[in-house]
C-alpha cells in the first residue's frame, strides 16, 4: 500500500471539471464519513450511503502478526541499570571516574563530567525462566513471564532532554508537529471497532513532560490523533448528553450538523471537514460504549486481585511516580488495555510519569517498579491465555536510560540519583510476533554505550511497522510538497527478535 498524492482518498486533480469532479469516488457524496454505519442503523437512506469511512480497516502490505499495539510508555526515563542490565563491572569500579575519552564531547543535563563518578546499583539480577533471562529483584511478577518477552538491551537515541526525547520515541522525530506511532498506525490500517477510537490513551501518575504532543496527529487528518480516557467517571468529560436531552433529539440535531458540514466539504474539499463529521457520529457512539468500556463489575474477582486493582499506594506517595491513587489507577489502565484490544481498538498507549531519577533513586524506582510490575505481568498473562497474545504486540519503554554514573550536581553530598542516558537503555516486547525469552543486543560492561546490535528508534519502529504487515518505506503521506514516514529517512527491521 503506497501512499502517494494520486492515490491518497482526498487528491483532488485541479485539472478536472466541475462535472468530472463531482463524479468521482472520492468526492460528492461519497466522500461523508460513517454514513455506511449511519445506513445499518436505519438513521439515513441506503441510496446515498458511503463507503469512504477514514477509519474502515484498511488491507496491509502483508500479512501481519499483530493487529493490536499496547505501547506502555514509562516516561521520564527509567534506569536500566537497576532493572533490565546488571553489570558486575560496572560493580567493581563504583566510585571510580569514567575515562575521559569516553566523555569527550558528551553532553549532560545535570552531571559535572570533570568529577562524575561510576554508580554501582544496589540491586540483585536472578534468572527468571526457562531462558535465563536476568532481571532485576524490582521485577518479581515480570520475571514470571521473561519467556514471553524479549528484551532489547542495545536501544540509543539522539536526543538527552525529555519531550524531544518523547517526541523522538513517540513520533520518529524530535520536533513538533508530526503524527505518533497510533495515529500512523491507524492511518494505514484503520480500526476494526466501530464504536470506540482507533487509537486511546490512558494515563497515570503525574503526567509527562510531552503531554498530549505525544498522541498528536500532526499534519494527519484529526480522525487518527489519540483520545485520552479517564479510567473512572466520565471517560470523557462532556460526552454524555446534557440532562433533558431525548437521545431521539440528540441524534436529529447530529443529522443537521452533518448535513451542514457535507454541504462545507462540497465547497472546501478539505479532509478535516470529513474528520469532524467521523469524529461527531463516533463522540455519538461512544455515549453508550465508552461507559460500558470502564465499567469493569462484570469482571471476575481472580481478575481484578491479578491486575492489582484494588491495591492501595505504600504509605510514602510523595514520589515522581505519582500522588494519591497510582497504583490502583495505573492496573485499571493495564486491565482497560486488555479490554480495548478486545474490542478492536488499533492502538494502546499507556503513559505514566514520571522515572526522571536524579535523586532519591532507590527509594523511588522501588515505588515506581512496584506500581508496574504487577499490572504489567498479569496484562501479558491475561492477553495470553485469551490467546489475543499472538496478536497484540506490548512494548515497554521510554525515551532513553540513565548513566552509569552518579549525578553530582552542585550541592549535593551524594550521588544518589542518575542523569539522562540516551546512548544505551533497555526496552522490551512481547507478543504480536516477538519471541519470547530472547535478549537481543548488549551494552559494554559499564553500560556506556552499546556493544553488539545496536537498535535505533527507527528501528523499534520500522520492526512495529513490519508486524502490522506495514512496510515503513511505503507508510507514507504527502505534506507540504514531501512524502512523510514515521521512520523519516532512516531505519531497518530488526529481524533478530521476530518469532
Amino acid at each position: 500500500m503506497a501512499y502517494s498524492p494520486m492515490h491518497h482518498p482526498n487528491f483532488v486533480n485541479p485539472e478536472l471539471t466541475r462535472r468530472d469532479f463531482l463524479t468521482t469516488s472520492a468526492s460528492g457524496l461519497g466522500a461523508l464519513a460513517l454514513s455506511s454505519q449511519l445506513a445499518q442503523d436505519g438513521l439515513i437512506a441506503s441510496e446515498s450511503i458511503s463507503t469512504n469511512d477514514p477509519m474502515a480497516p484498511k488491507p496491509p502490505h502483508y500479512k501481519p502478526k499483530a493487529k493490536a499495539c499496547i505501547f506502555i510508555f514509562m516516561a521520564g526515563a527509567p534506569s536500566q541499570i537497576d532493572l533490565f542490565d546488571p553489570k558486575p563491572k560496572l560493580q567493581e569500579l563504583s566510585g571510580k571516574p569514567l575515562p575521559k575519552s569516553l566523555l569527550k564531547n558528551v553532553r549532560f543535563a545535570f552531571i559535572k563530567k570533570n568529577s562524575a563518578t561510576l554508580l554501582g546499583s544496589k540491586r540483585k539480577f536472578h534468572r527468571r525462566g526457562r531462558s535465563g533471562m536476568e532481571l532485576s529483584e524490582l521485577l518479581p511478577h515480570i520475571g514470571t513471564v521473561a519467556d514471553d518477552i524479549c528484551l532489547i538491551r542495545s536501544l540509543h537515541s539522539t536526543q538527552f532532554n525529555h519531550h524531544p526525547g518523547q517526541l523522538l520515541m513517540q513520533c520518529g522525530r524530535p520536533e513538533f508537529g508530526l503524527p505518533s506511532t497510533g495515529s500512523w498506525l491507524t492511518y494505514g490500517l484503520g480500526s476494526e471497532s466501530k464504536n470506540l477510537p482507533g487509537y486511546v490513551v490512558l494515563t497515570a501518575g503525574r503526567g509527562s513532560s510531552g503531554g498530549a504532543t505525544l498522541w498528536q496527529s500532526g499534519f494527519l487528518p484529526s480522525t487518527y490523533a489519540g483520545v485520552l480516557f479517564r479510567n473512572k467517571g466520565e471517560p470523557i468529560l462532556n460526552l454524555s448528553n446534557p440532562q433533558g436531552l431525548p437521545d431521539a433529539l440528540n441524534r436529529k440535531s447530529l443529522n443537521v450538523l452533518n448535513s451542514l458540514n457535507e454541504k462545507d466539504f462540497h465547497q472546501k474539499h478539505d479532509p478535516e471537514i470529513q474528520s469532524r463529521i467521523a469524529n461527531y457520529e463516533l463522540a455519538y457512539r461512544m455515549q453508550s460504549a465508552a461507559p460500558e468500556l470502564i465499567d469493569i463489575s462484570g469482571e471476575k474477582e481472580s481478575t481484578l486481585e491479578a491486575y492489582g486493582v484494588q491495591r492501595r499506594d505504600p504509605k510514602n506517595t510523595r514520589t515522581r511516580g505519582g500522588g494519591k491513587g497510582t497504583f490502583s489507577s495505573f492496573a485499571r489502565n493495564c486491565l482497560l488495555a486488555r479490554r480495548l484490544v478486545e474490542r478492536g481498538v488499533r492502538f494502546i498507549n499507556i503513559v505514566h510519569a514520571s522515572w526522571d531519577h536524579h535523586s532519591n533513586l532507590d527509594n523511588e524506582i522501588d515505588h515506581n517498579a512496584k506500581m508496574c510490575d504487577q499490572p504489567i505481568a498479569a496484562l501479558i498473562n491475561d492477553l495470553k491465555q485469551r490467546g489475543l497474545l499472538d496478536e497484540t504486540l506490548v512494548v515497554w519503554g521510554s525515551e532513553f536510560g540513565r548513566t552509569p554514573l552518579g549525578e553530582n550536581r552542585g550541592g549535593r553530598a551524594a550521588n544518589t540519583g542518575r542523569d539522562h542516558h540516551p546512548y544505551s537503555f533497555s526496552m522490551f516486547m512481547s507478543g504480536g510476533g516477538i519471541k519470547g525469552g530472547e535478549v537481543y543486543g548488549q551494552s559494554d560492561e559499564v553500560g556506556w554505550g552499546v556493544q553488539k546490535d545496536p537498535v535505533s528508534v527507527n528501528d523499534l519502529h520500522a520492526t512495529m511497522l513490519h508486524l502490522f504487515g506495514m512496510d515503513h518505506l511505503k507508510l507514507t503521506y504527502r505534506f507540504q510538497g514531501r512524502d512523510f514516514r514515521l521512520t523519516d529517512v532512516a531505519g531497518e527491521v530488526v529481524d533478530g527478535i521476530l518469532a
